[in-house]
């Protein structure tokens, strides 16, 4: 097994769900990983134990999903000079509102790249941008990726255009 190039930390395992689409990106790509569960409020020191750990053998860049007072990304970020991408999870009492404003809100010299809430997908595909940038058959399956993407519209397109908006079903 290939020495991980990215770390993903979960607040808690109930995020998993949705760090599931980072996760399967990031193995769609090939992409070496491992996956923690940490918790910046419950177990900060094994938090920052593992974040300096992971710096150190070779993590290139850290993936942090937590909802709620969401402070994982932010906790990682002040103990690393790596990359960091926070996914805010959706919460039931604000819908991931406050996971993003805690993820998004950082305060000077101590940056975190934050995706959407519940955008793990995103993160997975930023993770593996900022990788591409030195790794070449990264560059290419990133190429190959978006030119699907562009395929997949212009059949949707085309399918709307002979078929008309009123008989066109998502």
């Amino acid at each position: 097994m290939d020495k991980p190039k990215i770390a993903v930390l979960l607040g808690s395992d109930s995020d998993l769900p949705v760090a599931r689409d980072a996760l399967a990106t990031l193995d769609e790509f090939h992409v070496p990983f491992d996956v923690r569960i940490f918790s910046a409020h419950r177990s900060p020191d094994d938090t920052v134990t593992y974040v300096k750990k992971a710096t150190s053998s070779g993590v290139l860049l850290f993936i942090a999903a937590a909802g709620g007072a969401a402070h994982l990304a932010g906790v990682i970020a002040a103990h690393t000079t790596l990359p960091v991408i926070g996914i805010p999870i959706q919460t039931k009492s604000l819908r991931g509102v406050d996971s993003l404003y805690s993820t998004v809100q950082m305060p000077p010299g101590v940056p975190v790249a934050t995706v959407g809430i519940n955008a793990a997908k995103n993160a997975g595909l930023l993770a593996i941008q900022i990788l591409a940038v030195g790794d070449a058959r990264l560059t290419k399956q990133l190429k190959t990726y978006k030119t699907q993407l562009a395929k997949g519209v212009r059949k949707k397109n085309t399918a709307l255009e002979r078929l008309g908006w009123k008989k066109y079903d998502i």
